[in-house]
């Protein structure tokens, strides 16, 4: 009997001691208070395939490496306190998976390609890959929130390039628009408010949930599917003026009357504040526009475009005019470059679809009336012209200053960025596993 317990002991023993094996053999390193496993490396094959990213180039150790860094940059982002909205990762979550699951053909499938036995495990894994990146993205951004270039630095870095390897800039043009939306009566405005007011009433009477109605009821497509959430922010809020007047004027569990913007009506709940953050739900509804106010649209265009083909008003005063876009009417129909804030587009990087807009066009010409939509608004009507080609050329420092800024910026920001880290890997706790020693890191991950 006594044999009998020393060898069940035993066999209980090696199978602990096995276990804990296993378990240490599949730590490929410990940063700070942070692991990575071998099975996140996979992971991280896994969702960059299914991402679209070719792998073909990518090792093994560059995508390892890729993880040391991301859980440098999370350890110190919880020591400094940097904290992500876990909410807005949440919707990016939702909407990945769902991406995901039609572009692989199902849910199904797309568990079985993730190795999953469900759908909620699928998603909290996402959701920890998502919260982990946020993370390395938002200590990247304190690291260089107040790097900033002078003028004599943009022009050293430029000095600095030989002039055999100065960047090449491809063909740029500046292209104007003028935009007239459909206008509504004012009997369908009021339906509208009436339709806002009746929400606002259920739930402060009934108890309804603001929620429910927005995914229901709003015409939003960006904060539909999170029940109408946004986060603002006092200092740098993105939303327009009337908006940001409205919302913040709210107190905590209050809901706005119905207001009127140029995308139409909101109401806005203000769920919590967290100092200079506001939490907010927002309810859109759009008034119904008539098919006859649609076709006097574009017939109205369409004079005005024939009014600049034949000079009888330019192209930029007509945009002051009639153009019914505000950002781009004061400035002569200008559109701003979102990549570059200026107002030059490269044709090879232009949005294909304002490219296959304006490819045709000539300096100086007009293009046909174009029926389009954005996300508040689901018709419009626009005519485009193209003016100041600029052909491909190498880099010229007086003319291409704003884009060679760009440049010794971010190089200025990476060079930051590199000794953050340097200095950083050596005053954290860092063992890799003996199997990845051999990596060919780009960081000294092995401190030598």
């Amino acid at each position: 009997m006594k044999n009998y317990l020393i060898l069940l002991i035993f066999f209980y023993v090696s199978i602990i001691f096995s276990q804990e094996r296993q378990k240490i053999d599949g730590v490929a390193a410990v940063i700070g208070d942070f692991i990575v496993l071998e099975s996140d490396i996979d992971k991280q094959f896994t969702q960059l395939k299914v991402s679209g990213v070719s792998m073909e180039n990518i090792s093994k150790c560059q995508v390892f490496g890729k993880l040391l860094e991301d859980k440098l940059y999370q350890h110190h982002a919880i020591q400094d306190s940097v904290e992500v909205n876990n909410a807005e990762i949440q919707s990016y979550v939702d909407q990945q998976v769902n991406a995901f699951a039609e572009q692989i053909g199902s849910m199904d499938k797309l568990l079985e390609y993730y190795k999953k036995d469900s759908e909620q495990d699928l998603r909290s894994e996402m959701f920890e890959l998502n919260k982990n990146a946020e993370l390395a993205k938002k200590m990247q951004q304190v690291i260089i929130e107040d790097i900033e270039v002078t003028p004599e630095e943009v022009r050293q870095f430029f000095n600095s390039i030989p002039k055999d390897d100065r960047p090449v800039f491809g063909t740029e043009l500046r292209v104007s628009q003028i935009v007239l939306y459909p206008k509504t009566t004012q009997e369908e405005k009021q339906k509208v408010i009436n339709r806002l007011k009746e929400f606002k009433a259920d739930v402060i009477d009934n108890g309804a949930s603001f929620v429910s109605k927005a995914v229901l009821y709003s015409e939003d497509p960006g904060s539909r599917t999170r029940g109408g959430k946004y986060s603002i922010n006092r200092k740098n809020s993105p939303m327009i003026k009337k908006f940001n007047e409205v919302a913040f004027s709210l107190t905590e569990g209050e809901i706005s009357d119905p207001f009127e913007t140029e995308y139409g009506f909101f109401i806005i709940y203000l769920e919590k504040i967290r100092g200079q953050e506001y939490d907010i739900r927002t309810i859109l509804l759009r008034p119904k526009i008539n098919n006859k106010e649609i076709e006097d649209t574009r017939k109205k265009l369409v004079k005005i475009r024939e009014r600049i083909v034949n000079e009888e008003i330019s192209f930029v005063d007509a945009a002051i005019e009639a153009s019914d876009e505000i950002e781009t009417r004061n400035d002569g129909g200008l559109l701003i470059n979102p990549e570059t804030q200026d107002y030059k587009f490269e044709l090879t990087k232009m949005d294909p679809e304002l490219y296959s807009q304006i490819a045709n066009l000539k300096e100086g010409e007009v293009s046909i009336v174009f029926q389009d939509e954005d996300r508040f608004n689901p018709i419009k009507f626009k005519i485009l012209s193209v003016s100041d080609r600029y052909d491909e050329h190498i880099a010229d420092f007086s003319k291409d200053y704003l884009k060679i800024q760009k440049l010794a910026l971010q190089n200025k920001q990476l060079k930051e960025i590199e000794k953050w880290q340097n200095d950083k890997i050596f005053d954290t706790y860092i063992n890799i596993n003996n199997d990845f020693r051999d990596c060919d890191f780009f960081s000294n991950w092995l401190k030598n």
